[in-house]
C-alpha cells in the first residue's frame, strides 16, 4: 500500500520521524525517515537542478548505495530549509554525515535508490532560499518513494497535532460509537485507501433527554443550497431543528456521498446475499448503548462513497477516489454522540471490493487548531495538497469572510466594505486590487529553451524582446486547448510561463524530455505572488512608489505587454503592463514574505484616489464584459484557439513548427465553431452550458453570462455554429428543457466593451513620462548603494 505520512520536519524526535512509502520533500524543507533493515529508497528530482542532501543520523552509515559527493554541514544545510526545526541541526550536528544526492545542474528527471543494511534514521534536506522575483533560483520539490522490505499495511499517518482524546481503529465490516465535545475535531481516515465509510451524529445534550436530533438529509441539502448525492462535501450539517452539528475543516479527497442511505439488510437481501453484514444493522448495535432506537436505514454521511448522479437522473457507483491515508477533518459544533463505519460491502466497486480498516481520531478543541482547506493534487500521482493562503491573505482576510478555494487558494469572491457591484464601479472609473496569485508560475531556463518554447506555444517566441510579455494558446496536437497564458523574457535564455494550471509545467517538461532538449521546468508558484492593480487611476497610483533603476523602465514608460523591474517600499518586485479587466493595468509580482507591505504601499499611495480591493465576482463581471476567456468555461480540451475566440494567438505563418500545428491548420481552413458575443432580452438569469437554439436544433452553448453594469444589460459569451456567427443574427437560449422556455439574444460584436481595446492600450501622458525619468535618476543613487538593486540593474 502507498501510505502518504504527511507531517514536516519540526518536532525534531526520531521517535516522531516520518515514515512512509511515497511522499514529497518540499524545496526549502527537510523531512525526517525511519528505515529498517531491507528497505529501499528511492529520491528523484522530477523537475530538475533542485540541490538534494541525505544526512545520515548516527554514527555509522548503514546506506547502500549512497554518491560519492559530499554535502555541506548539517547547520548550514538546514538554515536554508525554513521548514526544518532549527534544534535538529543542534542534535545531530556531530554525528550526521552527509553526501550530495545528485550533481550541480542535474536534469529533470534525475534518481538514484538506496538501501538500507540496518535500522538507520536518516534526514533528507532540499534547500532553498525565497526567490526573488526577477531571479529565478526557486527551490522545487524532492520525491521520494520507500519499498518496504516486508509489507506494512495498516499504517496510518502521524496524527495531526499531539493532542489526541480519541485514536481508535474501525475493523473491516463493523462499526463504532464515540462521542465527543463540542469545538474538538474528528479525523475520518481511510486507512488502505477506497474504502467507504459512514457517520451518524446526534446531539449529546437531546439524547440524554430522550430525544434525537441527528443529521438531517433535506435540513442540510436545503440551506447549504447542494444537490442530492453530489461530489465533495457540504460545508456544515444539519439536524431537522436548523441546528449545525458539524462542520467540514479539511478533506484530502473532495467526492465522497451525501445522505444516501448506509448499506442495510434490504440491500443484499435483494442481492441474493441474505445474512449479510451491513452498516445499518452495526450502527443500531453499537448505538443502542446511547439510547438510540433501531432503524431499518440510516441517512448517513457517505465518505469515501462514489456515487454519481447521471445525465439520466439516475445513481450508480464505482470505486472511491480515496488513496491510503487520505482523511476528511470535521468540527463538532455541539457535545455528539458520533458512529462511524467500515463499510461491509463486499459485492460491488463501492469499496474497491474489499473491505478494509477506517482510523477514527478525535483532537482536543481547546488545545488545537486547524486551517481550512481541501486537497488539490498536481497530477494523479501528486501528494495531495491542502488550500493555502496567498501571501497578500493576511490582509484581504482582514476584509472578508467571503473566500473561494480557486485552484489550490483562497482567494476573496468580495469585500465587506463594498461588494462585487461596487468593487466592478471602482475598477471601471478608479481603480481596484485582484489577489491573482493562484496563478501558475514556471521558470523555463537553459540553452535550449527558446527552442523548446517555439516548439510548445502557436506565438513567435524567438520575436519576444527581452522585457517583452506574450499571451498564448498551449495546444495538443490535436488542437484542443490545454491552456492559456502569458511568457514573460527576462533573457537571452531565461523565461518565465504564468497559466492556470499545474499541468502546463509538467507538459512542457515532457515536451523538453520527448525532443531531447536542455531546458529545466521549475515551478515556482509558491515563490511568486502577484496582485493585480487595474483601472484607469492604475498607472498614477503605482508610478508614485514603483523605483526603477535605469536600466529599465518606469511605470510612465511601460508599454502594453511589457514588465520592469523595480521595489515598492524598498521591497523587490517585478511589475507588468498585464491584466485580466479590460482596463488600463498592472500586475505586480513579489515574494510571499513581502506581500503584505507591498499591498500597504499600493494601499496606501491609492487611498486619495479610491483604490478598492475586488474579488472574484467582479473580476468575472470585467472579464466577461472585456471578452477574456476563463479555462473550463470559455475552451477546454476540445476547443481550438479560434473556437476559443483568441484566434489572434495563432499566426498564419510561423517559421518553425509547433505542437499541433497541422490540427490547428486544418481547423482554421474548416472552423465549424465560433466564440461571440451575445446580447439578452430582458433580465432572465442565464448561465454557463444554457443551450442555444434555432428552433428545435441546438446550434451552441452559452460559455459565460454577466448582467454588464455598464452596459445595463445582460452579456453573454457563447460558442455557435459558424453559419450563425455574424453579428445581428437572432438567436433563442433554452431554459428548463431547452425546449418549453426561451430567451431571444443576438449575436454582436465581440467582446462587448471596449472591442478596440483603446483603454489598455492608453499611452501616459508626456508630463508623467518625464516625472517618471526624473523619478528613475534620482532612485539610481540609491539603488547603486544597495545590493538587490544591483541584481536589479543587472535583470
Amino acid at each position: 500500500m502507498m501510505n502518504v505520512w504527511a507531517g514536516e520536519v519540526g518536532v525534531g524526535l526520531p521517535s516522531q520521524a516520518l515514515r512512509a512509502t511515497s511522499t514529497v520533500v518540499r524545496g526549502g524543507q527537510a523531512r525526517l525517515f525511519q528505515l529498517v533493515e531491507g528497505d529501499r529508497m528511492s529520491i528523484s528530482d522530477p523537475e530538475g537542478r533542485q540541490p538534494a542532501y541525505l544526512y545520515v543520523l548516527q554514527p555509522e552509515s548503514p546506506l547502500r548505495g549512497l554518491p560519492e559527493r559530499p554535502a555541506p554541514g548539517l547547520v548550514a544545510a538546514l538554515a536554508d530549509c525554513p521548514g526544518a526545526e532549527p534544534a535538529l541541526a543542534a542534535r545531530y550536528a556531530s554525528v550526521a554525515r552527509g553526501v550530495s544526492l545528485f550533481p550541480a545542474h542535474a536534469p529533470a528527471g534525475i534518481s538514484l535508490t538506496l538501501e538500507a543494511l540496518a535500522p538507520v534514521l536518516c534526514l533528507l534536506a532540499a534547500p532553498g532560499a525565497a526567490m526573488a522575483p526577477e531571479a529565478q533560483d526557486t527551490p522545487t520539490d524532492i520525491l521520494v518513494c520507500v519499498a518496504p522490505a516486508e509489507p506494512r499495511d495498516g499504517e496510518v499517518p502521524p496524527p495531526l497535532a499531539p493532542d489526541m482524546v480519541l485514536d481508535h481503529r474501525i475493523k473491516a465490516a463493523t462499526a463504532s460509537a464515540y462521542t465527543v465535545k463540542a469545538g474538538d475535531y474528528i479525523q475520518i481516515i481511510d486507512v488502505d485507501g477506497r474504502q467507504c465509510s459512514d457517520f451518524l451524529a446526534f446531539d449529546a445534550n437531546a439524547l440524554a433527554r430522550g430525544e434525537e436530533y441527528d443529521l438531517d438529509p433535506t435540513t442540510t441539502r436545503t440551506l447549504m443550497g447542494s444537490s442530492f448525492s453530489g461530489p465533495g462535501l457540504h460545508s456544515k450539517y444539519f439536524d431537522s431543528r436548523m441546528q449545525p452539528l458539524v462542520e467540514v475543516i479539511q478533506d484530502t479527497v473532495g467526492r465522497h456521498d451525501t445522505f444516501l442511505l448506509a448499506c442495510t439488510a434490504k440491500y443484499y437481501e435483494d442481492m441474493g446475499y441474505p445474512g449479510h453484514s451491513n452498516c445499518t444493522e452495526n450502527f443500531n448495535r453499537v448505538l443502542a448503548k446511547h439510547g438510540v432506537a433501531e432503524r431499518k436505514g440510516w441517512p448517513a454521511i457517505n465518505f469515501f462513497y462514489n456515487t454519481i448522479v447521471g445525465a439520466d437522473d439516475r445513481i450508480s457507483m464505482d470505486e472511491p477516489w480515496s488513496r491510503p491515508g487520505d482523511y476528511v477533518l470535521l468540527r463538532a459544533l455541539t457535545d455528539l454522540v458520533c458512529a462511524s463505519s467500515s463499510c461491509a460491502d463486499d459485492i460491488d466497486p463501492a469499496n474497491a471490493w474489499d473491505p478494509t480498516d477506517i482510523h477514527v481520531r478525535v483532537y482536543d478543541g481547546a488545545l488545537c487548531h486547524f486551517a481550512k482547506g481541501n486537497a488539490h493534487r498536481m497530477t494523479r500521482d501528486a501528494e495531495p495538497r491542502l488550500s493555502r493562503e496567498s501571501g497578500f491573505h493576511p490582509r484581504t482576510a482582514a476584509l472578508t469572510r467571503k473566500f473561494t478555494d480557486y485552484r489550490g487558494f483562497w482567494l476573496a469572491d468580495c469585500y465587506a466594505g463594498s461588494g462585487p457591484i461596487e468593487e466592478y464601479w471602482a475598477c471601471r472609473e478608479r481603480a481596484v486590487v485582484i489577489d491573482l496569485s493562484a496563478l501558475r508560475k514556471f521558470e523555463v531556463t537553459g540553452p535550449d529553451v527558446e527552442d523548446l518554447l517555439q516548439l510548445a506555444v502557436p506565438r513567435n517566441v524567438r520575436k519576444l524582446a527581452q522585457g517583452q510579455v506574450v499571451y498564448t494558446a498551449f495546444c495538443y496536437e490535436h488542437g484542443g486547448m490545454l491552456d492559456d497564458g502569458t511568457i514573460f523574457r527576462l533573457g537571452s535564455h531565461n523565461f518565465r510561463v504564468v497559466c492556470g494550471d499545474d499541468a502546463t509545467g509538467v507538459w512542457l517538461r515532457e515536451l523538453a524530455e520527448t525532443h531531447g532538449l536542455k531546458a529545466w521546468v521549475r515551478n515556482s508558484s509558491d515563490q511568486l505572488h502577484n496582485l493585480a492593480v487595474q483601472g484607469p487611476k492604475s498607472r498614477d497610483i503605482l508610478a508614485s512608489i514603483v523605483v526603477t533603476s535605469p536600466a529599465h523602465a518606469t511605470l510612465a514608460e511601460l508599454r502594453w505587454f511589457r514588465f520592469t523591474i523595480g521595489r515598492i517600499a524598498g521591497l523587490p518586485v517585478v511589475v507588468s503592463r498585464t491584466g485580466y479587466t479590460g482596463e488600463l493595468g498592472y500586475e505586480v509580482w513579489c515574494h510571499p514574505n513581502d506581500a503584505p507591505a507591498v499591498w500597504d504601499a499600493i494601499m496606501a499611495a491609492g487611498a486619495p484616489d479610491g483604490l478598492t480591493p475586488m474579488g472574484l465576482l467582479a473580476l468575472d463581471m470585467v472579464r466577461i464584459e472585456a471578452g477574456l476567456v476563463f479555462a473550463g468555461f470559455d475552451f477546454s480540451d476540445d476547443t481550438d484557439p479560434f473556437e476559443a475566440g483568441i484566434g489572434f494567438t495563432v499566426p498564419k505563418e510561423k517559421p518553425d513548427p509547433y505542437v499541433g500545428d497541422a490540427a490547428i491548420a486544418r481547423r482554421r481552413a474548416h472552423p465549424h465553431r465560433q466564440l461571440v458575443g451575445l446580447d439578452i432580452a430582458g433580465n432572465e438569469p442565464i448561465g454557463h452550458g444554457d443551450g442555444i437554439f434555432v428552433g428545435r436544433a441546438q446550434v451552441g452553448v452559452v460559455t459565460s453570462a454577466t448582467r454588464s453594469p455598464i452596459l445595463g444589460k445582460t452579456i453573454a459569451l457563447a460558442r455557435l455554429d459558424v453559419s450563425l456567427a455574424a453579428p445581428g443574427t437572432r438567436v433563442e437560449i433554452g431554459k428548463l428543457d431547452g425546449q418549453q422556455k426561451r430567451i431571444t439574444a443576438t449575436v454582436v460584436r465581440f467582446p462587448h466593451y471596449d472591442p478596440d481595446k483603446t483603454r489598455v492600450r492608453a499611452e501616459a501622458p508626456a508630463a508623467l513620462a518625464e516625472a517618471g525619468m526624473a523619478a528613475a535618476t534620482e532612485a539610481a543613487s540609491v539603488l547603486a548603494d544597495d545590493p538587490r538593486g544591483a541584481a536589479n540593474r543587472s535583470g
